[in-house]
């Protein structure tokens, strides 16, 4: 092997861990700001939904630092062009303004409403938890638009996901329902 296709060689490993290490940072930065989240609108004085734009966040950190921008808010279109000054909130704590993590953190340690069963960790890929109304309907806490979620969570209960079922067939179908005050047989 010649002498120039060595240094090419080298030259190319270098250039590839380079772009390795360059790569890092973006994809740390796509996953960190990915995601709805919930802010307090610095103009209104109102809990907003808004989406970083997590693919400018990421080329960004590629070249040198992440730079947030909105990709969209629970305020637009009619105030599309405002100055954007919540993302201070959301540099500040990517974290704990995301949506998930307000409502993980609102379900732990709480029990359903109806079958007192305590929920345990939130995962993404399990049912989702439901909320009790106050006037005994039940949804999904993903039907909620999430600038509502606090306010929803002051006045709901938590629901599991199987009473959450048990109750939307009830009140879909309540000529197949009967309800019968017995206790089960114990086991012996």
């Amino acid at each position: 092997m010649s002498i120039t296709v060595l240094i090419a060689i080298a030259v190319l490993a270098m250039a590839a861990g380079l772009f390795i290490f360059r790569a890092i940072p973006g994809v740390r930065a796509y996953f960190d700001y990915r995601g709805k989240r919930l802010i307090t609108c610095p103009e209104s004085h109102t809990t907003e939904a808004v989406d970083v734009d997590a693919s400018e966040a990421a080329l960004g950190a590629f070249l040198s630092e992440p730079t947030l921008h909105l990709k969209q808010c629970s305020r637009w279109p009619e105030r599309q062009d405002c100055g954007q000054e919540c993302l201070k909130q959301i540099e500040a704590d990517p974290e704990n303004c995301l949506v998930w993590r307000i409502v993980s953190r609102w379900y732990e340690g709480k029990k359903c409403a109806l079958c007192h069963k305590p929920f345990g960790p939130l995962h993404h890929l399990d049912h989702a938890p439901a909320l009790l109304a106050p006037d005994r309907k039940t949804i999904e806490w993903t039907d909620v638009h999430p600038e509502l979620l606090p306010t929803v969570f002051s006045t709901y209960q938590p629901l599991c996901w199987n009473c959450h079922v048990t109750e939307t067939f009830r009140r879909a179908h309540p000529e197949l329902v009967v309800d019968r005050n017995y206790e089960p047989r114990r086991m012996r």
